[in-house]
């Protein structure tokens, strides 16, 4: 226990007093330490929470003199001023200009009698902290001891539920999704908001760091679990003293311990995942009641699904102890990895850890690890209404993905081949590559040069921007493609009769001596109003990047 002014009051070997009537309040200051000092300033030599003594050799007499002692000692963080009285002495009793100072600024004034040195009370002052540390030292070996001992145990849930128990501070693990895996108290197994936030920063860091903050009153503590990438978060929920404090490395350890272990229990079903999948993609056309079949065997059931690629050569992914760690994606909570024939020989350790990473983030966990031609690639199947991207820039940032389009569970091959054939767009553009029909221009015009393209576009459309009217008769050109040639919807999308349009696209087809009907010319055009459009949203602008030649 800590020691406090009114314990060395009750002890009877230093026969302390008060000099006045202090307030209980102030008598259960902790002491931290004992001095002595007779310098007319000693607050500067101050730490906090000392009990200061002095004999008063320089001591001022006048009232306002004593005032501003009294306030440097105080502001110096002292827990009490104590003047040693005695024959030979300057003070055989407290004055009075010091004793109101000190009541007046609530400093506790005592007095050490003749014949208490005042080694006496700093040898008194400096067991009483010993003992406290000795005290503290065997509450933590203790917590230690019950720790270990519940760790021999099944499960996450013994070790919390003992800790709790010792230090009164509760606990909660979770997995790197944020989803709760054990919890010391029901009451824990649904974190306030302050908590879940504070989950999703420390996840977001993996290894690297813990966190704290206060939500209404009560301390909140994130610690990460795992030894070489991230499996779980520690939830604190209350302030651990200082016994309770040294232990938590120790719970940190043991804890990380337990989840390797369940990490290694669940290789099988990993592996057995891993294989289910390989089955599904060694059919060349399989049966549409065989695959859905296959997936919902494994917990995946969307009714349509799609082929995620990623290669395995950027960063160190979302449980590495340099990456990013993630948030609740998904509702799967097994791991799959392995080789085309459900084995993990041949692929890299790295690239296994990432696959069980982004499986803990799939429903149904349909992930395998294959040699690539760059490489380890890892291959899986999600359902269409999951978040890939988010998964992803948790669970593998910096590492080229290709998504490919959403298909019936029996064409999933088709999807995973698209996937890999946007593997390259993913390395070139510097993120996760989608085959989505509306998108497969955008990714062909990203890969080429700006200038390039803008001169593309100002060859086949600058005899427009000649015109009077050019921005008019290529926001009609542009519409007309866009609708497939229908008059009616060009119009209605323009605000336009029907034979305006009709008259603006001769003309247009006029000046710049293309035909509609055309097929070579039809694609120019088309071309040429893409790349106008995709640089009017990236400038932000309603026009284009650069003024066009003549204007």
């Amino acid at each position: 226990m800590p020691l406090h002014l009114s314990d060395l009051l009750a002890r009877p070997d230093l026969r302390l007093s008060v000099a006045y009537d202090v307030p209980p309040p102030l008598l259960a200051r902790t002491i931290e330490a004992a001095t002595v000092s007779d310098l007319p300033a000693p607050g500067k030599w101050l730490q906090g929470g000392e009990l200061l003594m002095t004999i008063g050799l320089l001591l001022p007499e006048e009232p306002a003199a004593c005032r501003a002692y009294v306030r440097d000692v105080a502001e110096g963080g002292a827990a009490c001023l104590a003047l040693g009285l005695g024959q030979g002495l300057p003070y055989q009793e407290a004055p009075e200009p010091l004793t109101a100072a000190a009541e007046e600024a609530g400093l506790p004034l005592l007095t050490v009698p003749d014949g208490v040195p005042f080694i006496a009370v700093t040898k008194a002052v400096f067991e009483a902290r010993a003992e406290e540390q000795r005290e503290r030292l065997q509450r933590a070996f203790a917590t230690q001891r019950r720790l270990t001992a519940a760790a021999t145990g099944d499960g996450l849930r013994p070790m919390l539920a003992e800790w709790t128990a010792a230090t009164g501070v509760g606990a909660a693990v979770f997995d790197p999704l944020g989803r709760l895996l054990a919890a010391a108290e029901r009451a824990q197994r649904t974190p306030p908001a302050a908590a879940r936030d504070l989950i999703e920063r420390v996840a977001a860091r993996g290894l690297r760091g813990s966190a704290s903050s206060t939500a209404a009153g009560q301390q909140l503590e994130v610690q990460p679990l795992g030894a070489r990438r991230l499996r779980g978060l520690l939830l604190l929920t209350g302030r651990p003293d200082d016994a309770a404090r040294s232990v938590v490395p120790g719970l940190v350890s043991l804890l990380s311990l337990e989840l390797e272990r369940r990490h290694l229990r669940d290789e099988p079903e990993r592996r057995r995942r891993s294989a289910l999948l390989s089955e599904l993609l060694a059919e060349e056309d399989p049966a549409a009641g065989r695959a859905r079949d296959m997936l919902r065997s494994a917990g995946l059931t969307a009714e349509r699904v799609r082929g995620v690629v990623v290669a395995a050569e950027g960063g160190t992914g979302a449980g590495g102890a340099d990456g990013a760690g993630g948030r609740t994606a998904g509702a799967g909570t097994e791991a799959a990895e392995g080789t085309a024939d459900g084995t993990a020989d041949g692929t890299d350790g790295p690239a296994q850890e990432m696959a069980a990473d982004l499986a803990l983030a799939m429903p149904g966990g349909l992930v395998r690890v294959v040699d690539g031609a760059t490489g380890a690639v890892i291959e899986a199947v999600v359902g269409e209404d999951l978040d890939i991207r988010d998964v992803l820039a948790r669970f593998a940032p910096r590492c080229p993905a290709g998504i490919g389009p959403a298909t019936a569970p029996e064409a999933v091959r088709v999807s995973l081949r698209q996937a890999t054939g946007l593997l390259a767009v993913s390395r070139s553009s510097g993120e996760p590559a989608e085959a989505r029909q509306s998108q497969a221009s955008r990714l062909l015009l990203d890969l080429g040069d700006r200038r390039t393209l803008q001169g593309y576009a100002d060859t086949v459309l600058g005899p427009l921007d000649l015109a009077d009217n050019g921005e008019e008769l290529t926001a009609t050109l542009a519409a007309w493609l866009e609708t497939g040639g229908a008059w009616d919807a060009t119009s209605r999308r323009l605000g336009v009769h029907r034979h305006t349009v009709r008259n603006r696209l001769d003309k247009a087809m006029d000046l710049t001596g293309r035909r509609l009907d055309d097929p070579d010319d039809r694609f120019d055009l088309w071309l040429a109003t893409r790349i106008r459009r995709g640089d009017a949203s990236a400038t932000g602008a309603g026009g284009r990047t650069a003024p066009p030649p003549g204007r």
